[in-house]
């Protein structure tokens, strides 16, 4: 880079004022990520505001925005239309040289703001939806669709063939302790947590006969469920039908819910999972053994390095991998160890801050023309 560019680059950066745009879900779910984003953003003096709906727990979120709009006024389906000419004009005043939409659900909503406003936005796609295909696009405005795995963003260039040289790839960082986790007191009970919505008794079936077939064998160990869903009346008589209500507990997807991992000594996740798991991110970054169902977004899966793999639907594969956890904790804690190493080198939150900077600031460089 010249100069002349670096400079411009340096006061481009310096006069950013991104404008984050979240649901409710994404504040609850990548909690850790948003409040790592704003704390690089404050690093680097750069002011930033937030849009979400008003029913969103921002409690555990450190720092909150100076400026936080809330959108829709009434947090239901359909009524995201009403009130955004309201929301543009309150943003006007904010001054804003960048949208950054954090998750899908709100892309229509990003796209006809930025339009609005004439300028830049940077558009988040976090799975591999095939819904996502029909995902409302600015040909003019969306600078860039960020996506933070290889897995989507494959997928996504393929949905949007039309915008995949726009299409960028920033990992979601994550601060890897030093050791981990797992199996650190010899003297507590051994714990599997699992984060998944109870909207199918299906999915759990596999989970619970694995879980009564330890017990049989002899293992002693407790079973926390995170999640809330349509089928959750139903999954609970399931764990009387297999005798495993002094063994599992299921509670909501807590506001604390990374200390909830960080307590537990196996992480599972159940079924492949179709959205990158900020979850698993933390716990390997905990140094939590990870026991999981391949088929989906892999990229922090990798067998017998990062994590125990088995089959969807196989019970026995799931069944021999927590018992080889349970049963050698040394293992584990190497397993959880390798993990650590793993994200620790490709998922640190200085560079994702960075990288999430530099596409501001190129978004900015070449941000539309506003109509005369």
């Amino acid at each position: 880079m010249t100069k002349g560019k670096s400079a411009d680059t340096a006061e481009t950066r310096k006069s950013t004022r991104p404008v984050l745009i979240a649901s409710r879900r994404t504040i609850a779910e990548h909690t850790t990520y948003l409040q790592r984003l704003l704390l690089g953003l404050a690093d680097e003096s750069i002011t930033t505001a937030l849009v979400c709906p008003p029913s969103s727990r921002l409690e555990h979120l450190t720092p909150v925005p100076a400026d936080v709009f809330s959108h829709p006024q009434i947090d239901l389906p359909l009524m995201e239309r009403v009130g955004i000419e309201t929301l543009a004009e309150q943003l006007e005043k904010f001054r804003p040289t960048v949208l950054h939409c954090l998750c899908e659900s709100r892309a229509l909503l990003v796209q006809r703001l930025a339009e609005r406003l004439g300028v830049p936005y940077l558009l988040a796609v976090n799975s591999l939806e095939r819904k996502l295909a029909r995902l409302p696009i600015s040909p003019t405005h969306c600078a860039s669709i960020v996506v933070p795995a290889e897995t989507i963003r494959v997928r996504t260039s393929k949905f949007h063939g039309r915008y995949a040289e726009r299409v960028r790839q920033i990992n979601m960082g994550t601060f890897a302790e030093a050791e981990p986790v797992c199996f650190s007191d010899p003297a507590r009970l051994s714990s599997i947590v699992v984060a998944h919505r109870l909207d199918h008794v299906s999915h759990f079936e596999s989970l619970f006969k694995a879980a009564r077939g330890l017990v049989s064998d002899g293992h002693e160990f407790m079973l926390v469920i995170m999640g809330r869903g349509r089928a959750e009346h139903r999954v609970r008589q399931l764990l009387v039908e297999y005798g495993l209500s002094e063994v599992v507990t299921i509670v909501p997807v807590l506001d604390a819910w990374r200390e909830a991992v960080a307590a537990g000594d196996i992480f599972l996740q159940p079924l492949p999972n179709t959205a990158f798991s900020v979850v698993l991110l933390e716990a390997m970054g905990l140094g939590v053994a990870v026991v999981a169902c391949p088929g989906g977004v892999d990229d922090l899966i990798v067998p017998n390095q990062t994590a125990l793999v088995f089959e969807p639907d196989s019970e026995r594969g799931l069944r021999d991998s927590l018992a080889r956890l349970l049963a050698d904790h040394s293992f584990a804690r190497r397993l959880a160890s390798t993990a650590q190493t793993y994200v620790a080198g490709r998922y640190p939150v200085g560079g994702m801050v960075a990288a999430t900077l530099e596409a501001y600031t190129e978004a900015q460089r070449n941000a539309p023309v506003p109509a005369r």
